[in-house]
């Protein structure tokens, strides 16, 4: 069994995971929210049904371990359901404390946290490797093998996954010309970092010509993917390193362009709730307090923005879970969309439902990801959308996978590049 957190930040206050799971009256309100309760109709997939489970490991009185596993590996967290209950139960820590009561830390996991944290140079070396075999086709070869050794989930993320950078966003920032005094502090996330350095690039070049010149911070990774299929301890060392590294590195804001990462950002205090890490904990309130998704700055600034740059190009927007449930983010970043895309912006149903990427999940639970993906994809083209924007590094995973193989006549841009590439056309204008 892994480390479990034990208490958690809830709307009404601090509380253990029994009493937050105890909040859950089983109105069933969750439910029409909860994506794999909607695709499967089956109650140990709802939000409801994942509350009851919890509760039951707690009081030892669990009769299927198995059940329960799959109840609580196929919930997505997109927090679609916290979203929509009046007690704002927070199911997706919830689940994940199931989740840490039910397994041990997966090897992988384990070891690709590990290397992060000791050798970060020697990770980033390997990835290089794996996308140059990717470039030349070797890969593709190599996923028998992967399926056969017991690493399934990396022959289907060679599978899924056309990016393939042999420079990552440290090698595109290294000439970079710092400023004495930054506006802001970029903090790289894995995804921008390593798999679309575009993005991280993009980000930095909007931001800049928006609030000013900003600084690349060089920050470990932020510790979720240890939190969420990992080890508490490993998730708790990266962030006590990024939180040093941010006080060591003066009191600007501290901008991430991954709505699923900077949504955990915000929420480290909840790794230091327990009365000996009183001192972490404030440290870690101070931290999240600087942090913002670069897509409410573009919201805020999208009156700098110039109009009508994509004009003819139908453009859609579909929100990051992490963006719109995590943190509450839904105007702004259409502020900025609507702004450059002028008259060709529409709005498409379900923009707010998730698409099935989910981190890991579009790789593990396959089918339903897919089912998730084609309702997506059918309301991308039911406004003949050219161009899906999006916030997230599974989002654009994702949705990229599911233009290519059902609607191909659309492409999915990060906001920053969308935003980026309206002010280069406005200053070379």
């Amino acid at each position: 069994m892994s480390e479990r957190l034990g208490r958690l930040a809830t709307d009404l206050g601090e509380r253990t995971t029994y009493d937050a799971v105890a909040q859950c009256s089983r109105c069933g309100y969750c439910e029409q929210a909860c994506p794999t309760y909607v695709a499967t109709g089956e109650e140990s997939k709802s939000p409801r049904g994942r509350n009851q489970i919890v509760r039951l490991m707690i009081e030892g009185k669990l009769d299927d371990p198995k059940a329960a596993m799959e109840s609580l590996s196929t919930c997505l967290t997109c927090g679609a359901c916290t979203t929509a209950c009046y007690a704002k139960v927070p199911v997706v820590d919830i689940v994940l404390e199931g989740r840490r009561m039910l397994r041990e830390t997966h090897w992988l996991v384990k070891t690709v946290t590990r290397l992060m944290i000791d050798s970060p140079r020697a990770f980033a070396r390997l990835l290089k490797l794996g996308f140059f075999l990717k470039k030349i086709g070797a890969s593709k070869l190599g996923r028998p093998f992967l399926r056969m050794a017991g690493l399934p989930i990396l022959a289907e993320m060679d599978a899924h996954t056309d990016e393939a950078p042999l420079r990552n966003l440290d090698d595109l920032m290294a000439d970079r010309e710092e400023p004495q005094n930054p506006s802001y502090r970029y903090f790289a996330p894995c995804g921008p970092r390593y798999l679309f350095p575009r993005v991280g690039e993009a980000s930095m070049k909007a931001l800049d010509s928006l609030i000013g010149p900003g600084t690349y911070l060089n920050n470990p990774c932020c510790g979720l993917l240890a939190h969420n299929y990992g080890d508490l301890a490993d998730a708790r060392e990266l962030a006590k390193r990024n939180i040093l590294l941010a006080e060591n590195n003066g009191n600007e804001q501290i901008m991430a362009d991954c709505s699923s990462c900077a949504s955990f950002l915000k929420t480290y205090p909840q790794l230091f709730l327990q009365p000996e890490e009183a001192s972490w904990r404030r440290r870690a309130e101070a931290f999240s307090q600087r942090v913002r998704d670069v897509i409410e700055v573009y919201g805020e600034n999208a009156a700098k923005l110039p109009p009508d740059v994509r004009s003819g190009v139908e453009t859609t927007y579909h929100d990051s879970c992490r963006a719109i449930n995590g943190q509450n983010i839904k105007e702004g970043p259409r502020k900025a969309a609507r702004r450059a895309a002028g008259a060709s912006f529409c709005e498409m149903a379900g923009s707010d439902q998730c698409c099935g990427g989910a981190g890991a999940f579009g790789f593990t639970h396959g089918g339903l990801s897919d089912e998730l993906l084609r309702k997506k994809t059918a309301n991308v083209a039911s406004v003949q959308a050219g161009l899906v924007l999006t916030s997230a590094t599974s989002c654009l995973i994702q949705l990229a996978r599911g233009l290519r193989k059902y609607y191909p006549e659309a492409k999915v841009l990060h906001l920053s590049e969308f935003v980026a590439g309206a002010l280069e056309k406005k200053h070379g204008a």
